[in-house]
């Protein structure tokens, strides 16, 4: 009998959209193949700690977390090379000391954290350093897709279509909360969103038409982040999503999606993402019109975009590229990239083509892992060299010199 994957589903950490990434992660632990999988929960508390164990499958174990009373196992990532092992400290008698033992072996993993301390490139650094397979973009793509402020200037470099946008720092609104307004003022016209610079979920977004409204945006988004977007606002946009899917040379977009909104606010909420009707399942709670009501040339032209963009930034696995659309223009622009998006999309994948269904996808993002992970090998990573012996022997020959 062919042996499981031992395959983790890492999630949670700190971030503001922890919950959301809980959900996420026992929405593909409950879908992956339990004939080809046995699947590790690796929940990253609020705190930082890092946990395993069979109480993790159950959502009530995340209300009022108590580690002990769940049972849980405290781990740590051995960063060893090819270790691919979750370490537990088992602590003896008094003055006996303690014994780390290998809690768990990991053969790939898949990273379902939404927004900081996970999906920034950070957890994809700890992922490489154990060199260990994962299905997530690399740590490059997932900082700058992290980071609006440094996404919008390198998608503007590879001349794709964003809004006008500018950036403040909380020392210089706090500095002059005035002159700070004033200066995005000059940049920009009324209606602006206000977004920090490294959250999703649309957490701390908020839009402004005129100064005062604009200083209170900025409070509330500086006391999430110490950088802030601020972008051209739309007057009545439409808002459309593609997610994309492969590695390396072999990527597929989906259908095209437009969200739907239930309020007359002016842009999408957290709460009218993930709370919709009481049904916190995540993003698949959204109500959205698949495919969206867009020309078959608009479909294409946000299809061809979000590629070109999964390949920009080099991605992996699966990711989802907002965009909205002016309906004044036409004009399409792209919101930002999500390299680990809620739900991880596959509400898009299951109605693309004839139907990619969660559990088929989820092999996907495996097999992508492997495949990157070998390609990985074929590079060259270390390089044998005579600086050391160089070194060792000038330090030898000078110390002799000077005995003498």
């Amino acid at each position: 009998m062919k042996e499981k994957i031992k395959l983790g589903v890492l999630f949670g950490s700190r971030s503001t959209e922890h919950d959301v990434s809980i959900v996420s992660a026992l929405q593909l632990m409950s879908m992956a193949d339990p004939f080809r999988y046995e699947v590790i929960p690796v929940y990253i508390s609020k705190k930082g700690e890092w946990f395993t164990g069979g109480a993790l499958w159950k959502m009530e174990t995340y209300l009022n977390f108590d580690p002990r009373k769940s049972k849980l196992t405290r781990v740590y990532p051995d960063l060893t090379a090819r270790s691919h092992a979750l370490v537990a400290v088992k602590r003896g008698k008094p003055f006996m000391g303690e014994t780390r033992y290998a809690a768990a072996k990991l053969d790939c993993v898949i990273p379902v954290f939404h927004g900081m301390n996970g999906e920034d490139g950070s957890m994809q650094g700890v992922l490489e350093m154990m060199d260990l397979p994962y299905a997530s973009t690399g740590v490059a793509g997932s900082a700058v897709g992290m980071d609006k402020v440094m996404m919008k200037r390198i998608f503007r470099g590879f001349d794709f279509p964003v809004l006008k946008d500018t950036s403040l720092t909380r020392t210089a609104f706090e500095k002059d909360e005035e002159a700070a307004c004033e200066a995005v003022e000059k940049e920009l016209p009324y209606p602006v969103y206000v977004k920090p610079a490294n959250l999703g979920s649309s957490i701390g977004v908020d839009r402004a038409e005129n100064r005062e409204q604009l200083k209170k945006a900025l409070r509330v988004a500086f006391t999430l982040d110490r950088r802030v977007l601020i972008e051209e606002g739309l007057t009545n946009p439409r808002e459309v999503n593609c997610s994309v899917l492969g590695f390396d040379e072999e990527v597929y977009p989906s259908v095209v999606e437009q969200p739907v909104r239930h309020t007359d606010d002016k842009l999408l909420t957290y709460e009218g993402k993930y709370l919709q009707g009481g049904n916190a399942s995540g993003m698949a709670a959204l109500s959205r019109i698949i495919p969206a009501p867009i020309s078959e040339e608009d479909t294409q032209k946000v299809q061809r975009i979000a590629v070109s963009i999964f390949k920009a930034l080099d991605c992996k696995g699966v990711v989802r590229v907002d965009f909205m659309m002016d309906e004044a223009t036409g004009g399409l622009y792209i919101t930002e990239i999500n390299t680990i998006p809620g739900s991880l999309a596959f509400y898009l994948w299951d109605k693309t083509g004839e139907g990619l269904p969660y559990r088929k996808l989820i092999d996907r993002l495996v097999d992508l892992a492997f495949e990157a992970h070998r390609q990985k090998d074929r590079g060259t990573s270390s390089f044998q060299s005579e600086i050391i012996s160089m070194a060792l022997s000038n330090e030898q020959s000078g110390a002799k010199g000077s005995k003498a």
